[in-house]
């Protein structure tokens, strides 16, 4: 077909032209090209090379800058787009064992995103080595995202570097009862907010959904607008030497957060946060945690399990060598009344605790408000190990509250010595419900719990089950 262009038509392209290249882009033209980058290495690919700019103002996601202005079929003028993160990501999707680089010395501001499989390649490496920063102006959340950085069905994939994201949460944190937003003072390369309020529902700063051997390592997430790092329906998780960091009264700014993911090893990290260290949650098994820097937090939590009387199961679970300070409770299982399901063979063994609010907990009547209601139904507790706990307490030391229905069974304890802080007067241990056993005289002294001689035997039996050999072969 033959195109015509009227007089009208060719004076917008001549105008728009003319207006385009008075102003300077937002994005970095020196660097974009629409075809390949040209760089030594097929296999990397270069945020700048894709139109990113990275001075911390400038959208980096998609840029949206027009380079070209053509006329389509139906005679409409169009503007292709720089995609910078996006095309960046398109790129090295096609290509086994690629890298996408995020170049240290620069400050790049990422609107929600999703780098997303399933037909990607394996073994891609996301090369964090600069600062990604999320934008803090609502008008870029729109009605609001369960998410601001996601990584989607995909097959070996790592996150590794030396680089920051920075969810820039405190314009969120400060505005939970009126979300309407002035000014940001978060970070100099903060987005000046427009008026209007953010959305109700707040992101998670990184999130890998329905992933097979996930890696991350060496970067430091801080400030997340809610939980820092996620892991949903993910199997073979590798997380290792990373920095988690929010102010200890950040509300619900879980650092490490996992559910129904399977075969997941944590460890040599520093996670300090306003909710729990680590969360783990329905459909979690096989989890093994070990040296871990935690607090301020609400420590390593199993749970909330059973909300809305849903079933939950988690199981074959190690948390060991641990060091957890200023948190509200150093170990802890928690479930709603009304669930159902099982939470079992758990051990918690060489953990640290200075000045936590109740260091051991179980807690069958979990509620986070005033309006939960009694209920006869609850996910059963059983074979919960806990092994050289020892430090100080600003409450109590241990509490068991334990469903009347569905008591808790099979506890058992070890060299468990706990005291008050300075200054703190003591205090009794609480059980309700509980059975178990003592293997050793406890400080203080837990007369309270129902001695059971039918307890769980644990310990080498979990770190050698069929479920773990994945972790001796990692480790």
């Amino acid at each position: 077909m033959k195109w015509v262009v009227n007089q009208f038509t060719f004076a917008l392209i001549i105008i728009a032209t003319i207006v385009f290249s008075a102003f300077p882009s937002s994005c970095s033209d020196e660097h974009y090209s629409s075809a390949a980058p040209n760089n030594s290495d097929p296999t990397t690919f270069n945020v700048l090379d894709y139109g990113a700019k990275g001075d911390g103002r400038a959208d980096d996601t998609k840029c949206g800058i027009v380079i070209l202005l053509t006329i389509n079929q139906h005679g409409i003028i169009t503007t292709p787009k720089k995609k910078a993160f996006e095309d960046a990501w398109e790129a090295a999707c096609k290509i086994d064992s690629s890298t996408m680089v995020v170049p240290s010395g620069k400050v790049f501001l990422i609107k929600p995103i999703s780098f997303a499989g399933p037909n990607c390649r394996q073994n891609i490496v996301f090369q964090l080595d600069g600062k990604i920063i999320a934008p803090t102006d609502p008008k870029s959340w729109g009605s609001g995202s369960l998410k601001w950085i996601e990584f989607t069905k995909l097959n070996k994939i790592t996150i590794k570097g030396k680089g920051v994201i920075d969810g820039q949460g405190s314009v969120w944190w400060n505005n939970d009862d009126d979300s309407s937003v002035e000014e940001s003072t978060t970070s100099p390369f903060s987005v000046l907010p427009s008026s209007g309020k953010l959305p109700s529902t707040k992101p998670t700063a990184l999130r890998f959904y329905g992933s097979d051997g996930v890696t991350v390592t060496g970067i430091t997430i801080q400030n997340s607008q809610q939980m820092h790092l996620k892991f949903d329906s993910c199997t073979n998780v590798q997380v290792f030497d990373i920095k988690i960091s929010s102010p200890g009264d950040s509300p619900n700014t879980d650092g490490i957060h996992l559910q129904e993911s399977q075969n997941v090893v944590l460890h040599s990290s520093t996670l300090a946060c306003g909710d729990d260290c680590v969360s783990i949650q329905t459909g979690c098994s096989n989890i093994f945690i070990h040296d871990l820097n935690c607090g301020p937090s609400h420590g390593i939590s199993i749970g909330g399990l059973g909300k809305d009387n849903t079933k939950a199961f988690v199981s074959n679970v190690t948390v060991q060598n641990i060091n957890i300070q200023n948190s509200l409770t150093a170990v802890r299982i928690k479930s709603w009344q009304g669930g159902s399901g099982s939470c079992k063979n758990v051990m918690f063994s060489n953990i640290q605790v200075s000045d936590a609010e109740t260091p051991i907990i179980i807690d069958q009547y979990y509620c986070d408000n005033s309006k939960c209601k009694n209920s006869t139904s609850a996910v059963a507790v059983s074979a919960i190990n806990y092994v050289n706990i020892k430090g100080t307490y600003t409450k109590e030391p241990v509490r068991f509250a334990c469903s009347d229905s569905v008591p808790c069974s099979g506890l058992t304890l070890d060299t468990i010595s706990l005291e008050p802080s300075k200054g703190v007067k003591d205090s009794a241990p609480f059980c309700w419900k509980a059975s178990g056993k003592l293997n050793t005289k406890t400080v203080p002294p837990i007369t309270c719990l129902q001695q059971s001689s039918n307890t769980f035997k644990l310990g080498i039996h979990m770190l050698t089950s069929k479920g773990f050999n994945f972790l001796r072969e990692l480790l």
